[in-house]
Protein backbone atom coordinates (compact mmCIF):
# COMPACT_ATOMS: atom_id res chain seq x y z
CA UNK A 1 0.00 0.00 0.00
CA UNK A 2 1.21 3.75 -0.96
CA UNK A 3 0.51 6.55 1.81
CA UNK A 4 0.57 9.49 -0.11
CA UNK A 5 0.81 13.02 1.53
CA UNK A 6 -0.37 16.48 -0.19
CA UNK A 7 1.42 19.50 2.10
CA UNK A 8 -0.23 22.64 1.78
CA UNK A 9 -0.60 26.09 3.63
CA UNK A 10 -4.04 24.98 5.07
CA UNK A 11 -4.25 21.64 5.09
CA UNK A 12 -2.59 18.52 4.67
CA UNK A 13 -3.96 15.96 2.48
CA UNK A 14 -3.41 12.00 3.32
CA UNK A 15 -4.18 9.18 0.66
CA UNK A 16 -4.11 5.30 1.21
CA UNK A 17 -3.73 3.77 -2.22
CA UNK A 18 -3.80 -0.10 -2.79
CA UNK A 19 -1.96 0.02 -6.48
CA UNK A 20 -4.02 2.78 -8.33
CA UNK A 21 -7.39 2.31 -5.75
CA UNK A 22 -7.69 5.31 -3.02
CA UNK A 23 -8.83 3.25 -0.27
CA UNK A 24 -9.27 6.43 2.33
CA UNK A 25 -8.24 9.90 2.65
CA UNK A 26 -8.34 12.20 5.45
CA UNK A 27 -7.46 16.26 6.05
CA UNK A 28 -4.99 17.37 9.22
CA UNK A 29 -4.55 21.24 10.10
CA UNK A 30 -1.02 22.33 8.56
CA UNK A 31 0.39 23.25 11.94
CA UNK A 32 3.81 23.39 12.82
CA UNK A 33 3.30 23.83 16.17
CA UNK A 34 2.27 19.76 15.93
CA UNK A 35 4.49 17.14 16.45
CA UNK A 36 5.38 14.05 14.02
CA UNK A 37 3.69 12.23 16.91
CA UNK A 38 0.91 14.05 16.97
CA UNK A 39 0.18 13.96 13.61
CA UNK A 40 1.37 10.03 13.89
CA UNK A 41 -1.54 9.29 16.70
CA UNK A 42 -4.05 10.94 14.16
CA UNK A 43 -2.96 8.78 11.04
CA UNK A 44 -3.34 5.52 12.99
CA UNK A 45 -6.46 6.94 15.23
CA UNK A 46 -8.56 7.39 12.20
CA UNK A 47 -6.87 6.13 9.40
CA UNK A 48 -5.53 2.60 10.34
CA UNK A 49 -8.24 2.20 12.30
CA UNK A 50 -10.87 2.62 9.38
CA UNK A 51 -8.62 0.50 7.01
CA UNK A 52 -7.43 -2.07 9.55
CA UNK A 53 -4.01 -1.83 8.26
CA UNK A 54 -0.46 -1.44 10.37
CA UNK A 55 2.62 0.16 9.89
CA UNK A 56 4.25 -3.16 8.19
CA UNK A 57 1.36 -2.48 5.31
CA UNK A 58 3.22 0.60 3.56
CA UNK A 59 5.30 -0.23 1.61
CA UNK A 60 5.40 2.95 -0.15
CA UNK A 61 5.18 6.60 0.87
CA UNK A 62 5.51 9.86 -1.21
CA UNK A 63 5.26 13.68 0.03
CA UNK A 64 4.38 16.67 -1.81
CA UNK A 65 4.96 20.16 -0.02
CA UNK A 66 4.32 23.68 -0.55
CA UNK A 67 4.96 24.31 3.22
CA UNK A 68 8.89 23.86 3.86
CA UNK A 69 7.74 24.26 7.68
CA UNK A 70 6.40 20.86 8.29
CA UNK A 71 8.10 18.73 5.51
CA UNK A 72 10.46 17.36 8.15
CA UNK A 73 8.06 16.59 10.69
CA UNK A 74 6.01 14.68 8.48
CA UNK A 75 9.47 12.89 6.76
CA UNK A 76 10.41 12.41 10.25
CA UNK A 77 7.55 10.50 11.12
CA UNK A 78 6.97 8.47 8.35
CA UNK A 79 10.80 6.84 8.58
CA UNK A 80 10.27 6.43 12.42
CA UNK A 81 7.08 4.75 11.99
CA UNK A 82 7.10 2.92 9.08
CA UNK A 83 10.80 2.64 8.77
CA UNK A 84 10.00 3.96 5.40
CA UNK A 85 12.24 6.29 2.81
CA UNK A 86 9.87 8.66 1.86
CA UNK A 87 10.22 10.12 -2.04
CA UNK A 88 9.94 13.94 -1.78
CA UNK A 89 8.56 15.74 -5.28
CA UNK A 90 11.13 17.88 -6.32
CA UNK A 91 13.45 18.76 -9.15
CA UNK A 92 14.86 15.60 -10.93
CA UNK A 93 11.73 13.61 -9.84
CA UNK A 94 10.26 11.61 -12.71
CA UNK A 95 6.81 12.84 -13.21
CA UNK A 96 5.66 11.93 -16.54
CA UNK A 97 5.54 15.70 -18.10
CA UNK A 98 7.61 17.71 -19.72
CA UNK A 99 8.04 20.70 -17.80
CA UNK A 100 8.19 23.75 -20.12
CA UNK A 101 8.99 26.40 -18.20
CA UNK A 102 12.01 28.67 -17.91
CA UNK A 103 13.23 27.55 -14.54
CA UNK A 104 11.33 24.03 -13.92
CA UNK A 105 12.91 24.32 -10.05
CA UNK A 106 10.54 27.33 -9.78
CA UNK A 107 6.97 25.71 -10.25
CA UNK A 108 5.32 24.12 -7.15
CA UNK A 109 5.41 20.97 -6.21
CA UNK A 110 1.67 21.23 -5.81
CA UNK A 111 0.93 22.38 -9.39
CA UNK A 112 3.12 19.15 -10.69
CA UNK A 113 1.34 16.66 -8.92
CA UNK A 114 -2.15 18.15 -9.98
CA UNK A 115 -0.83 18.23 -13.20
CA UNK A 116 0.20 14.62 -13.49
CA UNK A 117 -3.08 13.19 -12.12
CA UNK A 118 -5.01 15.58 -15.26
CA UNK A 119 -3.03 14.47 -17.82
CA UNK A 120 -3.04 11.27 -16.79
CA UNK A 121 -6.68 10.83 -16.30
CA UNK A 122 -8.22 12.67 -18.75
CA UNK A 123 -5.70 13.25 -21.68
CA UNK A 124 -4.68 16.62 -22.53
CA UNK A 125 -5.32 19.08 -23.91
CA UNK A 126 -6.27 19.97 -20.21
CA UNK A 127 -6.62 23.29 -17.88
CA UNK A 128 -6.29 22.31 -14.47
CA UNK A 129 -8.11 25.14 -11.98
CA UNK A 130 -7.03 24.36 -8.31
CA UNK A 131 -9.24 26.48 -5.94
CA UNK A 132 -6.95 26.52 -2.95
CA UNK A 133 -5.05 28.88 -0.95
CA UNK A 134 -3.92 30.75 -4.18
CA UNK A 135 -5.69 29.93 -7.39
CA UNK A 136 -3.25 28.26 -9.93
CA UNK A 137 -4.04 27.58 -13.69
CA UNK A 138 -2.29 24.86 -14.62
CA UNK A 139 -1.93 24.54 -18.71
CA UNK A 140 -0.91 20.76 -20.41
CA UNK A 141 -0.82 20.41 -23.95
CA UNK A 142 -1.96 17.32 -25.68
CA UNK A 143 1.69 15.82 -25.59
CA UNK A 144 2.18 16.18 -22.09
CA UNK A 145 4.14 19.45 -22.05
CA UNK A 146 3.05 22.04 -18.52
CA UNK A 147 3.31 25.25 -20.32
CA UNK A 148 2.23 26.87 -16.33
CA UNK A 149 -0.33 29.11 -16.68
CA UNK A 150 -1.76 32.24 -13.90
CA UNK A 151 -1.48 32.29 -10.42
CA UNK A 152 -4.44 34.45 -8.93
CA UNK A 153 -5.22 35.08 -4.86
CA UNK A 154 -7.56 32.40 -3.12
CA UNK A 155 -10.97 33.18 -2.37
CA UNK A 156 -11.06 32.55 1.20
CA UNK A 157 -8.02 35.19 1.29
CA UNK A 158 -9.65 37.59 -0.45
CA UNK A 159 -12.51 37.82 1.87
CA UNK A 160 -10.84 37.87 4.38
CA UNK A 161 -8.59 40.57 3.61
CA UNK A 162 -11.82 42.72 2.59
CA UNK A 163 -12.81 42.46 6.04
CA UNK A 164 -9.24 42.99 7.36
CA UNK A 165 -8.53 45.93 5.57
CA UNK A 166 -12.04 47.91 5.82
CA UNK A 167 -12.89 48.34 9.14
CA UNK A 168 -16.40 48.83 8.72
CA UNK A 169 -17.06 45.51 6.74
CA UNK A 170 -17.50 42.48 8.89
CA UNK A 171 -16.51 38.76 8.12
CA UNK A 172 -19.13 36.96 5.86
CA UNK A 173 -19.98 33.43 5.29
CA UNK A 174 -19.12 32.06 1.30
CA UNK A 175 -22.41 31.18 0.27
CA UNK A 176 -23.66 32.69 -3.20
CA UNK A 177 -26.77 35.61 -2.50
CA UNK A 178 -29.92 35.36 -4.49
CA UNK A 179 -28.81 37.79 -7.16
CA UNK A 180 -25.84 39.93 -7.90
CA UNK A 181 -27.57 43.67 -6.99
CA UNK A 182 -28.78 43.34 -3.29
CA UNK A 183 -29.85 45.81 -0.84
CA UNK A 184 -27.84 45.15 2.36
CA UNK A 185 -23.76 44.51 2.99
CA UNK A 186 -23.59 41.14 3.77
CA UNK A 187 -25.14 40.30 0.30
CA UNK A 188 -23.70 43.00 -1.38
CA UNK A 189 -20.02 41.96 0.29
CA UNK A 190 -21.08 38.03 -0.40
CA UNK A 191 -21.90 38.92 -4.22
CA UNK A 192 -18.35 40.66 -5.02
CA UNK A 193 -16.46 38.18 -3.61
CA UNK A 194 -18.16 35.16 -4.82
CA UNK A 195 -19.89 36.22 -7.95
CA UNK A 196 -16.25 38.03 -8.90
CA UNK A 197 -13.49 35.11 -8.43
CA UNK A 198 -15.90 33.16 -10.76
CA UNK A 199 -15.45 36.15 -13.02
CA UNK A 200 -12.17 36.04 -12.63
CA UNK A 201 -11.92 32.06 -13.45
CA UNK A 202 -14.13 31.84 -16.54
CA UNK A 203 -12.46 35.35 -18.01
CA UNK A 204 -8.87 33.78 -17.29
CA UNK A 205 -9.55 30.16 -18.71
CA UNK A 206 -11.01 32.39 -21.95
CA UNK A 207 -7.48 33.99 -22.47
CA UNK A 208 -6.00 31.17 -21.84
CA UNK A 209 -7.66 29.25 -24.65
CA UNK A 210 -7.45 32.45 -27.05
CA UNK A 211 -3.58 31.89 -26.58
CA UNK A 212 -3.50 28.04 -26.24
CA UNK A 213 -6.42 27.07 -28.14
CA UNK A 214 -9.45 24.66 -26.42
CA UNK A 215 -8.94 22.26 -23.38
CA UNK A 216 -10.58 20.32 -21.28
CA UNK A 217 -11.35 22.44 -18.34
CA UNK A 218 -10.72 20.13 -14.82
CA UNK A 219 -11.53 21.72 -11.14
CA UNK A 220 -9.86 20.68 -7.88
CA UNK A 221 -9.15 21.84 -4.50
CA UNK A 222 -11.42 22.45 -1.77
CA UNK A 223 -13.65 25.34 -3.00
CA UNK A 224 -13.79 24.33 -6.62
CA UNK A 225 -17.18 23.03 -6.42
CA UNK A 226 -18.57 26.11 -5.09
CA UNK A 227 -17.69 27.82 -7.70
CA UNK A 228 -18.91 25.07 -10.22
CA UNK A 229 -22.29 26.33 -8.61
CA UNK A 230 -22.14 29.44 -10.98
CA UNK A 231 -19.69 28.22 -13.65
CA UNK A 232 -20.54 26.19 -16.61
CA UNK A 233 -17.21 26.74 -18.25
CA UNK A 234 -15.61 23.67 -16.17
CA UNK A 235 -16.46 20.43 -17.49
CA UNK A 236 -14.52 18.13 -14.73
CA UNK A 237 -14.82 18.21 -10.93
CA UNK A 238 -12.49 16.06 -9.21
CA UNK A 239 -10.91 16.50 -5.30
CA UNK A 240 -9.00 13.36 -5.20
CA UNK A 241 -6.96 14.40 -8.05
CA UNK A 242 -3.83 15.65 -6.30
CA UNK A 243 -3.52 12.86 -3.96
CA UNK A 244 -3.70 10.51 -7.52
CA UNK A 245 -1.53 12.01 -8.70
CA UNK A 246 1.35 11.64 -5.61
CA UNK A 247 0.53 8.11 -6.40
CA UNK A 248 0.99 7.48 -9.90
CA UNK A 249 4.08 9.90 -9.52
CA UNK A 250 5.59 7.57 -6.90
CA UNK A 251 4.48 4.69 -9.15
CA UNK A 252 6.69 5.77 -11.87
CA UNK A 253 9.57 6.22 -9.74
CA UNK A 254 9.11 2.82 -8.24
CA UNK A 255 8.43 1.02 -11.74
Amino acid sequence: MNLVFDIGNTNIKVGLFSQDKLLDSMRLSSSKSKTGDEYWMLLRSIMFAAQKITPKDITGVIISSVNPNLIYTIEHMITHYTHRKPLIVGSGIKCGLNIKYDNPKEVGADRIVGSVAAYYTYGGPCILVDCGTATTFNVITEKGEFLGGPISFGLKNASEALSTTAARLPKVELTFPPAVVNKNTILNMQSGILYGYVGVIEYLIQKIKAETGEAKVIATGGLSELVGQRSAIINEYDRTLTLRGLNIIYNLNNA
